[in-house]
């Protein structure tokens, strides 16, 4: 095996790929693979993330996550850094997926927090240091740690949040999904006034030229699994301080927006894979229950809006001129 790059700095673009399943919602992995390959080939992107909410995580096995991290890395091999999920309420399971993670030759971790800390778990920082023990002590792979909506009752007071950075510095970066303008900027700059500066990649689609604008340092998002081109041009165009550009880049994206983001949010990789059927890139877009397929009226939007962004199967996923 080709010797692991830890992936130390985690910045700029990080798609979160998809995982397709065949009509009798099986894994697809030649399907996976292709998908893999597209997204995995786009110019500027800096590493791909895998076995999150894109992948539908929560119907995945723990056999099925294990098989994940060895494709992916088959397909990647070291070309771009693999960001393996840890997604589980259990701090062992936890502990097993960061250590296969590490076996398998993947890059970094991205932590989702245990969904039993939504019953008051931000009132118990211990509870999150206790997971994360648990994480560092099975693997010394970078992590990358997921903030979750304030809304969600899943979401690290900021004060537990700058202590868990310090205590695991292991931590270099966040996913900031917070949903709240304010704590987003705030967060931004304390995590990089630490000691050892924490990164901030944004995960605020929906709003994403403004999140950029203050100061983030890359995304890692679901949606650049489709548009990982125009993500790479917006985030350029945002550190070249060039605004007219990164307006006009942001115009393409909004339509994606409106497809993708609109109520219920529990569809929005749903859409996205329809997206891709539409594009001509996926055979099939099957979602594993308790999801199921959008209507045909929604994919009829979703045809509409891709159309409004000039998403086409010859542009998807070429670089932004």
């Amino acid at each position: 095996m080709t010797s692991v790059r830890p992936y130390d700095d985690p910045q700029g673009v990080i798609p979160a790929v998809l995982m397709p399943f065949n009509a009798k919602l099986e894994v697809d992995e030649t399907a996976y693979r292709k998908h893999l390959a597209d997204v995995g080939g786009v110019e500027g992107i800096s590493a791909i993330a895998i076995n999150g909410h894109a992948a539908e995580v929560a119907s995945l096995t723990i056999e099925e996550q294990f098989r994940a991290i060895a494709v992916t890395k088959e397909v990647l091999e070291e070309r771009v850094p693999t960001v393996v999920a840890v997604y589980t309420n259990s701090s062992l399971q936890a502990a097993r997926i960061a250590r296969k993670a590490q076996d398998e030759g993947a890059n970094g971790l991205l932590v989702f927090p245990p969904e039993v800390m939504v019953l008051g778990g931000n009132m118990r920082p211990e509870v999150i240091q206790e997971h994360y023990k648990h994480i560092t002590d099975a693997s010394n792979l970078p992590i990358i740690h997921y903030q979750f909506p304030v809304a969600s009752n899943l979401a690290i007071p900021l004060p537990t949040l700058l202590e868990l950075c310090s205590r695991f510095p292991s931590i270099r970066a966040i996913k900031d999904n917070c949903g709240d303008g304010n704590l987003h900027e705030r967060q931004i700059r304390e995590l990089r006034a630490l000691d050892q500066p924490v990164r901030t990649l944004t995960t605020h689609s929906s709003w994403l030229l403004g999140s950029l604008a203050l100061g983030c340092d890359g995304l890692l998002s679901g949606a650049g699994s489709v548009i990982a081109n125009l993500q790479v041009a917006l985030l350029r165009a945002v550190k070249a301080g060039d605004l007219n550009a990164a307006k006009a880049i942001n115009d393409k994206i909004y339509p994606t927006v409106r497809a993708f983001y609109d109520h219920p949010l529990l569809d929005m990789h749903n859409r996205m894979k329809e997206a891709l059927v539409i594009l001509g890139r996926w055979e099939e877009a099957y979602v594993r229950p308790p999801l199921v397929k959008p209507t045909a009226a929604e994919i009829e939007k979703i045809r509409r809006c891709v159309e409004q962004a000039g998403l086409t199967p010859e542009t998807l996923y070429k670089k932004v001129a």
